[in-house]
Formats: structure tokens, sequence, C-alpha cells
């Protein structure tokens, strides 16, 4: 027997599609919008239709846009010389919301995943070689997660960029701010000693 209404219903379903989401959060979403006003309904559903209908893919560094060149690859204060490699877009918002990178970035949509039958071909490797041909950039700094895909991209982008003499460097990986040595991980402690710096 249903509780709702077909439309509600209909709503709810949907909502629960999303990732993250159950039916109790889609049910308070649905109820959320019920009650809201027309205009924020048109404005929500006018949001979904924008996303799907205007963002493209940018042609420099394969960022979401709504332009054929993303916002940061058109920034005139962003270094053309260092190239930060990206798993996702996701990577790239945290990283820029720290406010530390000041070069541009390259998103390869993926890891290579032999397992999951994802290889070279199946992300923006190709795409990146290209960038590196042109000649302008200095260094690649490989952002890829630190878990064994990730890992394996990275060694992969280091060893076909070897021939191109850049300097390729690997993000630092170890003990976040605040937390006690004795609470660490042993594989992540030992990434940070092996990954340490010189003071």
């Amino acid at each position: 027997m249903a509780y709702y209404a077909e439309p509600i219903m209909r709503l709810i379903q949907e909502f629960s599609k999303l990732p993250g989401i159950g039916e109790k959060t889609a049910t308070r979403l649905a109820i959320h919008i019920l009650n809201s006003s027309n205009g924020y309904a048109a404005a929500l559903a006018k949001s979904l239709i924008d996303v799907k209908e205007k963002i493209k893919v940018c042609s420099e560094c394969f960022n979401l846009s709504d332009k054929e060149i993303c916002s940061i690859c058109s920034d005139l204060n962003k270094r053309e010389d260092i190239v930060c490699v990206i798993e996702n877009i996701n990577e790239l918002a945290a990283i820029e919301k720290t406010g530390s990178f000041k070069g541009k970035y390259h998103v390869l949509h993926g890891v290579l995943s032999p397992l999951k039958g994802i290889g070279p071909d199946d992300i923006k490797i190709d795409e990146l070689v290209g960038r590196i041909e042109k000649g302008n950039i200095k260094e690649v700094i490989i952002a890829t997660n630190p878990d064994v895909d990730g890992e394996a991209t990275a060694l992969y982008i280091t060893k076909i960029l070897k021939p191109f003499n850049i300097k390729v460097t690997r993000i630092a990986i170890g003990i976040p701010m605040g937390s006690d040595l004795e609470y660490i991980d042993a594989a992540t402690l030992g990434m940070a000693i092996e990954g340490r710096r010189e003071l």
C-alpha cells in the first residue's frame, strides 16, 4: 500500500537513486520540495536540466565546464608550466579550495584498473602526453589517490613521461595535521617516513 500519492512516490524513488540517499532522506527531500514554493521547484528542475544540457568537458584539462575552456585554464594568474594530474573533478575542487596550488590541472577521468578492464586508452593519458609534447610544461605533479589503482596509474604516467625530461613529482602522503603518531596505521606511517623532506 502506497503511503503517498503517485507523484510523491515517483519523486522519492528518483531521489533514492542518488548516491548516499536512502528512503528516509529521499522522503524528506520530496516532502521539502512539496512544501516549497513553485519557484523553488522550477529553479531546481531548471538547474538539473542545465547541468545535463550545458556542461561539457574543457578541451584543455578535461575539467567540467559550461564553456569550451574552463575558468581555471583561462585564468591568467595560473601558471602554465606546472600541471597537476588528478583522477576526477572532485580532487580538482579539493585542491583548489586549499588555495595553495598555482598551476593548472589535467583530469584523467579515472585510473588504470586491469581488474575492471580500464586501460590507458580508457582515461586521458594520451591527452596528457599531447599537452607535454607542446613543450610548455616543466613539471607534472601526480595527485592520484594512494590506493592500488592510483599508485599503478602514477607509476605508468611516470614511465611514459620519462623521455620528455620534465620534472615528475608525486604528492606527499602521510600524517594528517593534529593527529597522534600512535594512532596512525602502519601503512600511512610508513609512507610518511618514506616521503620525508629536509627541513
